[in-house]
């Protein structure tokens, strides 16, 4: 079972040092300190993931919260699994995965994000990025000129 890497934690301890940040330079917000306990553990063992079911619940609470800032599906729209590809030339996941998307828990979810990440072959990285994008950032303003 996939687990939750080291560097979703990172990403969630900097989410919360923007959200919460120390008013003295030192005290650190309650999900910092539980999310930094979880991560110099992973440090201190040479761990790359944590196991979901072992988080503390205060950790899990603030990974959660972080995790529900980012993009639920890598989907674009241009899902190639339909006309029966193995793995889609869209979102870069395989047939199984869009399948079974609805029931996967966060931290398959993210593992599946990482490893397309990664891979970076899939349209979504490319020539659609911005379909991609759309549904990330705030259409900008129109020009005032």
């Amino acid at each position: 079972m996939p687990g939750i890497h080291i560097t979703d934690i990172e990403a969630a301890i900097n989410y919360w040092r923007e959200k919460k940040p120390s008013s003295d330079g030192v005290t650190l917000a309650p999900e910092l300190r539980v999310l930094a306990e979880v991560y110099a553990l992973m440090v201190f063992y040479h761990e790359d993931e944590a196991d979901e079911r072992s988080f503390p619940p205060q950790a899990m609470a603030a990974w959660r919260s972080w995790y529900d800032t980012q993009a639920d599906t890598p989907c674009i729209a241009i899902c190639s699994t339909s006309q029966g590809d193995d793995m889609c030339k869209g979102c870069g996941r395989t047939f199984e995965e869009v399948q079974r998307w609805p029931e996967m828990t966060p931290a398959e979810k993210r593992s599946t994000w990482r490893r397309i990440t990664q891979e970076d072959t899939a349209w979504r990285f490319g020539r659609y990025a911005d379909r991609a994008l759309e549904n990330k950032a705030p259409a900008a303003p129109p020009d005032a000129s």
